[in-house]
């Protein structure tokens, strides 16, 4: 297949979860199939185009810089989407440069699948009835969330807005697209119940199991571990609400557990509880993530709030880590309770797995055996991406025709 592929960003350095999904199924893709990247390029670092051909067969980057997150352009971007249809989630990525270079390139070349990697580049398309959408969240249930923890009643509305308008900007999408591919069945069965979409599929997460697996019997002086992006607020606020609400419990009855936060450009609020605490580090942005959690004895998950599927979970088991998360957390994912994986959804009750686990090395080894047995048999990447391709194999991309 000749394969256009759309994404808001190249794919490294590899920082996100959503671009370790992406580079691992276009990297399998890519040993048999002719891949088309097309992505914004914000001019920081060269080392994402430089290294797109590990992926690609050819990239074509479009420059274009979003707006930083404390920046006075955002803050006009917020403002102006008060006063706007399309939701902020959209409008921010909105480029006549890109939708340009994504027309010229569907005129000059023949491809038989056309696959738009996240909501958010949506809005740059020609033709969506052509097009896949490649979708890790259900975005309006991660925007839901925030409505439901916001305590400020200014950012609540505001929150409310922009969920009510992405509801509708997501819907309208999902039903104009040729296919939906979700990242579980949890997703896509709430897209269809949720949008009325009938041309939803699921794809599972998957893990590169050898590159997790540690090589010998780690040595464990860290007590828990996080590891996840520290500039996505759904991270943000687990790693806040585990600090304030969690965190004392477990000191009640291991007063020196330490906490490892190990995730890229942590926010301020973040750097702001090492300083608080000694026995938690803040690592920010690392070149190996391995290390830190073969280091730890439980990798813990406290999301209260999030969409598609979380790939810390899967990685912790690979590498041999028991998981505590929430049911937020652990979302989409083929886990159970007690078998492979620990679920808790009040303070009380995390923290108590938490010290479960640290107390009891021998439950440790069996939830974390149990759980590498699990991701080893069923989530390689060539499973997910054998089954990403059937998908499109089904859905070739010839004009006007739709399954």
């Amino acid at each position: 297949m000749k394969i256009l592929w759309v994404k808001s960003d190249f794919l490294h350095p590899t920082t996100k979860g959503g671009h370790i999904r992406t580079l691992e199924m276009l990297r399998h893709l890519h040993r048999r199939h002719e891949i088309h990247y097309v992505a914004f390029d914000d001019g920081r670092s060269c080392e994402g185009i430089e290294r797109a051909g590990e992926y690609s067969t050819r990239a074509y980057p479009v420059r274009f810089e979003m707006s930083d997150k404390r920046s006075l352009r955002f803050y006009k971007e917020v403002l102006a989407s008060v006063f706007s249809r399309i939701p902020v989630h959209a409008s921010r990525l909105q480029s006549d440069a890109m939708r340009q270079t994504i027309a010229g390139l569907m005129e000059r070349e023949k491809f038989d699948a056309l696959v738009c990697d996240f909501l958010a580049p949506s809005l740059n398309l020609p033709e969506p009835e052509r097009w896949i959408l490649f979708q890790h969240n259900v975005e309006v249930m991660i925007w839901r969330r925030h409505v439901d923890n916001a305590t400020d009643p200014l950012r609540q509305a505001y929150l409310q807005l922009q969920a009510d308008r992405l509801f509708q900007y997501e819907r309208d999408i999902c039903r104009k697209m040729r296919q939906v591919i979700a990242v579980s069945e949890t997703d896509a069965e709430t897209m269809s119940n949720l949008f009325g979409v009938e041309r939803v599929s699921s794809v599972p997460t998957g893990v590169d199991i050898e590159y997790f697996t540690p090589q010998a019997a780690a040595r464990k002086t860290c007590d828990l571990v996080f590891v996840g992006s520290m500039d996505w607020s759904p991270n943000v606020d687990g790693i806040l609400f585990f600090v304030e609400q969690i965190l004392p419990r477990i000191r009640e009855r291991k007063p020196d557990c330490s906490l490892a936060i190990v995730g890229r450009n942590p926010e301020p609020a973040i750097q702001r509880l090492a300083t608080a605490d000694a026995r938690i580090i803040v690592h920010g942005t690392v070149p190996d993530v391995r290390p830190y959690l073969w280091d730890a004895s439980v990798s813990i998950v406290p999301l209260r709030i999030g969409g598609g599927t979380r790939l810390k979970i899967y990685e912790s088991m690979a590498a041999r880590v028991p998981a505590v998360s929430t049911t937020i957390g652990a979302e989409g994912l083929t886990v159970e309770h007690g078998k492979n994986i620990l679920i808790a959804d009040t303070p009380a009750d995390f923290a108590a797995g938490c010290v479960d686990l640290m107390e009891r090395p021998a439950e440790q080894e069996r939830l974390a055996s149990a759980a590498w047995e699990l991701v080893n048999t069923r989530f390689s990447w060539a499973q997910v991406a054998a089954e990403f391709e059937r998908i499109l194999m089904e859905n070739l991309a010839a004009p006007g025709k739709v399954p």
